[in-house]
């Protein structure tokens, strides 16, 4: 190597050593005043502003000690123009996937800032992500001078032979899109499905829906089945819900004693039985009404949300109970009279033919 050379070398390592460290600093110093700024403000935004940029800001203060060691260099022009190129392609790439994990999170930001008690989805989150990283493709694919029209007709000519190769896919992601948009069924709600099965949807993703059931099993569902079956959701439309508990009592108890004292011990479970509504108040009705051994009431009353439902079922069983049994009101069992008419017997003894004997 000439003397000459190396001193090129010695002044390229120079001034990359020299402006990466002046880039550092100054990102040190925009964090610092950034970190105290995130402090003052209320909001999480600013937070993971910082967060989603404080590991690859490092790697772009290289990339602009390289950028300036390479211009002042005597590479050739080719060289040169190559090597803008790649920290270009870099540059954009690193920027590309740090704005898609930040718009990602910044969604789910908002949503929670917004006191939506609802987590954003999984497919909501491939969406968001794939767009900034399509919109970061087609801006690398103009720098380094491809263009995007003939890749967009080939894509439109290979589009027909994707789709019927991957049909059955396309329909549960269209599903999925279909279910975010609409509504109907959303990640947190706690739905009951077509087969009986009942729990939490814990997330919606491009092909599937996850559900827990209470055992703490999952049940996962393509998204086109979701779509087309019958699901009953409990936190529609609204989380509160109406809990009808059905109690019987014998023919001999007063019904207006009986509808009095169901209201009184449910009026009284608010506020010490978790989960118990006082707003609208408990009441309870001759509803079915006259059974075959009992009358039937039923009690209605408000709870928070339909989790809360077997606990306040237990608890308002156990304390009616009580008072029924301190206030002399009988539960009956079942009672099945049966009637024989022996006169009738009798009378077709003597004139008809003789009666078998009793075993």
């Amino acid at each position: 190597m000439s003397e000459a050379a190396f001193k090129q070398i010695m002044i390229s390592g120079a001034i990359f050593l020299g402006v990466t460290a002046a880039a550092l600093i100054v990102r040190h110093l925009l964090f610092r005043l950034l970190h105290r700024w995130a402090q003052r403000t209320a909001t999480t935004t600013d937070d993971l502003l910082v967060a989603a940029l404080r590991h690859p800001s490092i790697s772009w203060c290289v990339a602009i000690g390289l950028y300036f060691a390479i211009g002042t260099s005597s590479l050739p022009a080719a060289y040169v123009t190559y090597s803008f190129k790649a920290i270009h392609v870099l540059l954009i790439l690193s920027v590309t996937l740090v704005l898609a994990s930040l718009s990602s999170q910044l969604v789910t930001a908002s949503v929670q800032r917004a006191g939506i008690a609802i987590p954003v989805s999984g497919l909501s989150q491939v969406i968001i992500k794939g767009v900034v990283l399509t919109i970061g493709f087609v801006i690398l694919l103009g720098t380094l001078g491809i263009s995007i029209a003939p890749l967009i007709t080939a894509l439109g000519v290979g589009g027909l032979a994707v789709a019927l190769a991957l049909q059955d896919t396309l329909s549960n992601l269209f599903a999925g899109l279909h279910i975010l948009v609409e509504r109907s069924v959303r990640v947190g709600d706690f739905v009951k499905l077509e087969s009986g099965q009942e729990g939490r949807v814990i997330d919606i993703s491009w092909r599937t829906t996850r559900v827990q059931m209470q055992p703490n099993t999952m049940v996962v569902i393509p998204n086109n089945k979701l779509a087309q079956s019958v699901v009953t959701n409990y936190s529609l439309p609204e989380l509160r819900m109406t809990l009808a508990l059905p109690v019987s009592v014998g023919y001999q108890s007063d019904p207006d004693r009986v509808e009095r004292l169901l209201v009184e011990e449910a009026g009284r479970g608010v506020g010490t039985i978790p989960g118990l509504l006082a707003d609208p108040p408990p009441m309870a009705r001759l509803i079915p009404g006259f059974g075959e051994s009992s009358l039937d009431f039923t009690l209605a009353c408000q709870i928070r949300s339909f989790e809360d439902q077997p606990l306040v079922q237990h608890e308002l069983r156990k304390r009616i109970l009580a008072r029924f049994k301190r206030e002399g009101i009988e539960i009956p069992f079942p009672v099945r009279t049966v009637r024989f008419d022996v006169g009738a017997r009798a009378e077709r003894a003597e004139t008809g033919p003789p009666m078998p004997p009793r075993p």
